[in-house]
């Protein structure tokens, strides 16, 4: 059980005690605690048999201890597993609600004895939510529409989430004897910003015999987190794990497991297109094999790179199989040479403790400088995020002061100064000129009054991109994947706007974001729009979401040439102050 498994039951504790009428204390230790285990950048499974060090973690005393010593244990918390009996695990969908925090919850248990998605949204139709305490036909209204969007995205989880369950049921499956390759496939290995069920494959000695094979089942059933078996058979097992998401493991023979990955992968709509030229060519091509259509005999399917090679065309990444050009520009071999992790020079997105970060300048810097950039920068919030500890002119001016003596301490990285300034409702900037003009990096975002009509949003975007000040716009549509849309306003408006004073538009990498999403950065892209790739760290571990920036940027067909950080730090400058590169980079 991992440091997130860990902080999971714990915020899923204190939202049952809330709900639960608990101790207020009581529900906030569980919530510090999670806190404090999730941001902490060693294992608490390493440090059990040294309890001394696991209380020196802050928030964590002699009681939670006890719970962490219990759940490694166990791979439970009693109490946890108690409240889940009380009020059924449906409880804890009805969390998921944008909105619906546990004291309404609680609310509409005390009053109906209600307790899942269907039953609340039954009696908000009913008129019933109205009739309790604080509430009314309004509140009753937004709770409606938030349990349409909940039913809209249900079932969907973010990239990570999806990534992270792979690599531990990968990890689950090497561990057994005669096992070769284990691959996710699908949505995932195509990087698509959320995952619905999950497709592993996996081949091996061990997948080519019976009763090694029956065996292997076996292990797989044996999976931590594994809560329900849907179907059992000869070569594929599917189950459900502890957080929803199910999962379909395929045993496959090594002479068709390119064939499997290349079907499995997808898009449908790539694959449809795919086969039409197999036939044209005459080749029927299945999940088991590319094979000549008369004789039926196999001609590629080991490895997908032969599947492609035989059609005649170029290998095509995961990421572009879309049906979305690819396929012609594979044949023409005009595929363009996609964007990797290794051509980022450096990340410009970071928090620090001075607003609403968790780590200092200095532990930034170590944690790029570790990650092998050659420069970063510190763009902490501005004053409009009071929430947040945001910056005014006279804590952004000493801030500045701090971030240059940084600079001057470390060798190989260059550390720029920042900030993330708020774009308020009218379009301006919630900073003075004087003290934004010292900033090497000028990042504005909206971050309130999502709900502005249309029209009304494109003209404060467009405000912010005029200011002679803005480097780039931060997460440029507000969208929180699976909890809050991107918010209205004529985007190719300000994508032209943008490229006409040389503003950028952040792709920003953390993954409840992917803001832009992929066909918004193709529209950048075409009309000349440079991308930054960002993670929006708050704490040192965030940095390695890169990742999951760079998998948008290749859906979206973006080169080294059309992402800004991927410069040297002096051409990189240059451009913050709305100097672009004219040549090919």
């Amino acid at each position: 059980m991992d440091n997130k498994a860990i902080a999971g039951i714990l915020y899923e504790t204190a939202d049952l005690l809330e709900i639960d009428n608990q101790d207020s204390f009581r529900i906030r230790s569980y919530r510090n605690a999670a806190q404090a285990v999730e941001a902490y950048p060693q294992q608490v499974a390493d440090l059990i048999s040294e309890p001394k060090k696991i209380l020196e973690i802050p928030g964590i005393g002699k009681g939670m201890l006890l719970n962490f010593q219990e759940m490694l244990k166990e791979g439970a918390l009693a109490l946890h597993a108690e409240l889940l009996k009380k009020y059924r695990p449906s409880m804890l969908d009805l969390l998921k609600v944008q909105g619906l925090g546990p004291k309404t919850i609680a609310l509409i248990w005390s009053a109906y004895q209600v307790c899942d998605v269907e039953g609340v949204e039954k009696l908000a139709r009913a008129g019933k939510i109205r009739e309790l305490p604080r509430m009314g036909e309004k509140q009753e209204q937004k709770l409606l529409k938030a349990l349409e969007d909940y039913k809209r995205i249900g079932g969907r989880f973010l990239l990570d989430v999806g990534e992270k369950e792979a690599h531990k049921i990968a990890g689950h499956l090497k561990g057994f004897d005669g096992i070769d390759k284990v691959s996710p496939a699908g949505s995932l290995r195509r990087g698509r910003e959320t995952v619905g069920d999950l497709d592993i494959l996996v081949t091996g000695p061990a997948c080519c015999n019976d009763a090694e094979r029956e065996k292997l089942i076996e292990h797989i059933i044996k999976l931590p987190g594994l809560m329900e078996i849907i179907a059992r058979g000869e070569n594929k097992i599917s189950f459900r794990l502890r957080g929803g998401m199910q999962v379909d493991v395929r045993l496959l023979p090594p002479e068709s497991f390119g064939a499997a990955l290349q079907y499995f992968t997808g898009s449908k709509a790539h694959n449809v297109t795919l086969r039409q030229r197999a036939l044209k060519m005459g080749y029927t091509l299945s999940e088991y094999s590319l094979a000549d259509l008369k004789t039926e005999k196999p001609v590629a399917g080991k490895t997908e790179e032969e599947i492609y090679a035989r059609l005649n065309l170029d290998y095509i990444p995961p990421e572009l199989r879309e049906n979305q050009g690819e396929i012609d520009a594979a044949a023409a071999h005009t595929l363009p040479d996609l964007i990797t992790v290794e051509d980022l020079q450096g990340d410009v997105h970071m928090h620090t403790a001075e607003t609403d970060g968790r780590n200092t300048i200095q532990e930034m810097a170590e944690a790029a400088r570790a990650r092998g950039y050659k420069y970063m920068a510190i763009t902490d919030h501005s004053k409009n995020l009071a929430f947040a500890n945001g910056l005014d002119d006279k804590r952004a001016v000493e801030h500045i002061e701090r971030i240059r003596k940084a600079d001057g301490q470390f060798e190989g990285i260059k550390i720029f100064a920042g900030i993330e300034v708020d774009i308020l409702a009218d379009g301006s900037l919630d900073l003075s000129d004087s003290v934004l003009e010292q900033m090497d990096i000028v990042i504005a975002s909206v971050h309130s009054l999502f709900n502005q009509e249309p029209a009304e949003m494109t003209d404060r975007l467009l405000k912010a991109v005029s200011n002679p000040n803005t480097s780039l716009i931060g997460h440029p549509t507000g969208r929180m994947l699976l909890r809050r849309d991107a918010y209205a306003f004529d985007l190719d408006r300000v994508l032209k706007t943008a490229a006409q004073n040389k503003v950028a538009m952040e792709l920003n990498a953390y993954p409840d974001r992917l803001d832009l999403r992929d066909r918004h950065l193709r529209r950048a892209k075409e009309l000349g729009v440079k991308i930054v790739i960002n993670t929006d760290s708050h704490h040192t571990s965030h940095m390695e979401k890169i990742r999951f920036g760079v998998l948008q940027a290749r859906r979206a067909w973006l080169t080294k040439a059309d992402v800004l950080n991927t410069l040297h730090a002096i051409d990189f400058a240059k451009a913050m102050k709305h100097q672009w590169p004219s040549q090919t980079m």
